[in-house]
């Protein structure tokens, strides 16, 4: 007998009711009516925006993205049909999630040139490593909603895993808006704020050690 991978049937035999096992999950896209806004354009931004459009979990015309270089934001705006802008105020203002995606040696002078501006109500997510949710907060109006995420290299191929905190202010529905994004590249985890550093160095920067460690083993079979 040969055996249809495909339909799971056996030649010769009609397939009855097809049921799932008990362990089957089903995968559903959960989509967001908001418009995201990427303060920064860099690499983790792309690959966020590039897993959100890619999954239809947002349209592109509710992505926004803004940064310094022109030619970078020509680039996004090109690839994924998002808007973008060179003007951080003018994206924080039209923003119903935001999120911090510029390194984290000048998050801080970045809150203070947006903070007024950030639309009322607003998710605000940093992906801005080693910063806590109590700093970023101190920069916000009193009230600000805050979740911090720790995601990795790995995202720039959708293979990612991202570990979430919520701050004093943010609520478990922004808690499922932040998980939805970052599920959009890989898999997300939600821990407390005090866990993030650990996540920091161990998933944030352990693939980057065994690149080092699979580049070396290529160098080490080219030489035998």
């Amino acid at each position: 007998m040969r055996r249809n991978v495909a339909r799971g049937a056996i030649d010769g035999q009609r397939e009855g009711p097809r049921i799932a096992p008990s362990w089957y999950i089903a995968i559903v896209t959960v989509r967001l009516d908001k418009t995201i806004g990427f303060l920064g354009a860099g690499n983790m931004a792309e690959a966020l925006i590039r897993g959100l459009v890619q999954d239809g979990v947002v349209t592109p015309e509710r992505i926004v993205a803004s940064g310094p270089r022109g030619d970078r934001l020509a680039e996004l705006a090109e690839a994924y049909r998002i808007e973008t802008t060179t003007d951080n105020a003018a994206l924080a203002k039209q923003a119903e999630i935001l999120v911090l995606s510029v390194k984290p040696q000048i998050l801080e002078r970045v809150l203070r040139e947006v903070a007024a501006a950030i639309a009322p109500g607003a998710l605000v997510v940093s992906v801005a490593a080693g910063i806590d949710t109590a700093t970023i907060e101190s920069h916000l109006p009193s009230g600000a909603r805050v979740v911090r995420a720790m995601p990795n290299m790995p995202a720039l191929v959708r293979a990612g895993a991202t570990a979430i905190a919520r701050g004093r202010h943010a609520t478990e529905a922004d808690l499922v808006e932040a998980k939805t994004i970052f599920d959009a590249v890989g898999l997300t985890i939600v821990l407390d704020e005090s866990q993030l550093d650990a996540v920091t160095g161990l998933s944030g920067s352990g693939p980057a050690y065994i690149f080092l460690i699979l580049e070396a083993l290529a160098d080490a079979g080219v030489k035998v």
